[in-house]
C-alpha cells in the first residue's frame, strides 16, 4: 500500500483494476460474477446489497446467529424492508430446515430474499451455506440468496457459484489483511436482473455505474487507490504464493489448535455444533460468575494481548480469540500462553490447555498439502 498515488483516470490505474477483478472472482470461486468494490465499510456493502436488488416494502428472511445478523436486519428495516427474523439462540447457525419450512409456507412468494451470515463475528458460528442453498432449492422458491462474508472471506472456503449466492457482502479489514475502508459486493446474473426492477433511489451504491466504468478499468468516482494496491498484493499472496487451499488449511489448523487449548482449560466453546465452529475466531465461554471483560482487561494489561469482547446477548460472558489473516503458529502460541496466564491471574481454575494446542501444531502430519 506504500505506493505513489496514480491518476485514477490513467492507464496504470486501469491495469490495476484489470488485475484485481479476475483474482477476486477466483478467490470466491466464480466464473462470471460481477465484483463491486466501494470506498466504504462493510455496513455500506450491506446497504448496497439490499438497495440494489430489493424495493421498499419487500420482505426478507434473516437467520439470527448473533449481533451482526440482527444489525443487518435492523438496517433493512430502516430502509423500509420488512425483516422476518428467524429467532436463534446465538449458539447455532442458520437452520436449513426452518428456512425451507418458511419458504414453503410463503405460497405467494412474498419473501424476496434470504439473508445469512456465513461467519457470525460476534458468536464464532459458521453457518452451513451449502445446506442452506439445498434447502432453498428444495422448495422451488425464487428468493434471492444474500450472504455476509465479512469475517470469512479469504479465510474459510466460500463457493459463490456452487452455492448460487446472489449477493455476497465483504470487507477489507479481516481475511484480506487490509485496513478497513473497502466494502465488497459479488453479484450474480440473477441479482443483476433483480436490480433493474428495484425501486430504491440510489447513486453512490448503484452497481450499474460501477460495472460500466469497470469495463474500461475505472470507477465512476474516486476509488480507494491505496487499498486497491494492498488488495492486489494480498490476493497474490493467497492465490499465487501460499495457494488458497493452503490458506484455508492454515486457518483450519490454527482454529483447531485454539479449540484444543480451550478444552484443555476446561472451558466451553460457544457454538454447540462442531460443524459450525469458526476457523477465524473462537468464542470462549466463562464460568458462571466470571466477567469476561475483567479477564480481557487482565490479559491486555499484563501481556499486551487484546481479545474480542462479548457483544449484545453474550456481553460479559465470553471473549473471542481471533485467528485469521497474516498469522502463524508461533504468533498463535503466544496469544494462547497469554490467555492461559490471564485466566489463572483472574482466578479461573484453568488447566494446561497450551500443551494439547502445541502438540497439535507441532504434528507435521497436519501440514497443508500443496495443490
Amino acid at each position: 500500500m506504500d505506493h505513489q498515488i496514480v491518476d485514477h483516470r490513467g492507464p496504470e490505474f486501469a491495469q490495476l483494476t484489470r488485475e484485481i477483478l479476475p483474482m477476486m472472482r477466483e478467490l470466491v470461486k466464480s466464473k462470471d460474477a460481477h465484483v463491486i468494490l466501494y470506498p466504504s465499510s462493510g455496513t455500506g456493502a450491506w446497504q448496497a446489497a439490499l438497495s440494489n436488488v430489493l424495493s421498499p416494502g419487500d420482505r426478507v428472511l434473516v437467520a439470527e446467529t448473533g449481533q451482526f445478523s440482527n444489525a443487518w436486519a435492523d438496517l433493512a428495516e430502516k430502509l423500509g424492508i420488512e425483516a422476518d427474523l428467524i429467532p436463534g439462540d446465538w449458539r447455532t447457525g442458520a437452520d436449513p430446515d426452518e428456512i425451507a419450512r418458511r419458504l414453503r409456507a410463503d405460497g405467494g412468494h412474498k419473501i424476496a430474499a434470504v439473508m445469512v451470515l456465513h461467519n457470525e463475528t460476534s458468536t464464532g458460528i459458521t453457518s452451513r451455506l451449502g445446506d442452506v442453498r439445498e434447502a432453498i432449492d428444495a422448495t422451488g422458491h425464487p428468493a434471492l440468496f444474500l450472504v455476509d462474508t465479512v469475517s470469512s472471506l479469504a479465510s474459510i472456503d466460500y463457493r459463490h457459484d456452487e452455492w448460487k449466492v446472489d449477493v455476497m457482502v465483504g470487507g477489507s479489514q479481516k481475511g484480506l489483511m487490509l485496513p478497513p475502508g473497502m466494502g465488497i459486493n459479488i453479484v450474480s446474473r440473477k441479482a443483476l436482473e433483480a436490480s433493474k426492477k428495484s425501486r430504491f433511489p440510489r447513486s453512490y451504491f448503484d452497481w450499474q455505474a460501477i460495472i460500466e466504468a469497470n469495463l474500461e478499468g475505472f470507477y465512476p468516482y474516486t476509488p480507494p487507490t491505496s487499498l486497491l494496491y494492498g488488495l492486489r498484493e494480498s490476493l497474490k499472496m493467497m492465490l499465487r504464493e501460499e495457494g488458497i487451499a493452503n490458506t484455508f488449511a492454515r486457518h483450519a489448523r490454527l482454529a483447531e489448535a485454539t479449540r484444543r487449548a480451550v478444552r484443555g482449560w476446561g472451558l466451553e466453546i460457544l457454538p454447540r455444533d462442531p460443524r459450525e465452529f469458526s476457523n477465524t475466531l473462537t468464542p470462549v465461554v466463562m464460568p458462571d460468575g466470571v466477567d469476561s471483560d475483567k479477564v480481557r482487561a487482565v490479559i491486555l494489561d499484563r501481556f499486551d494481548v487484546s481479545l474480542g469482547i462479548g457483544l449484545g446477548r453474550v456481553k460479559g460472558k465470553i471473549f473471542r480469540i481471533g485467528h485469521l489473516g497474516s498469522l502463524n503458529e508461533t504468533m498463535l502460541a503466544g496469544v494462547l500462553c497469554a490467555v492461559q496466564m490471564g485466566l489463572r491471574l483472574s482466578g479461573v481454575n484453568a488447566g494446561n490447555g497450551i500443551e494439547p494446542a502445541l502438540e497439535y501444531l507441532a504434528n507435521p502430519e497436519r501440514e497443508a498439502v500443496l495443490v
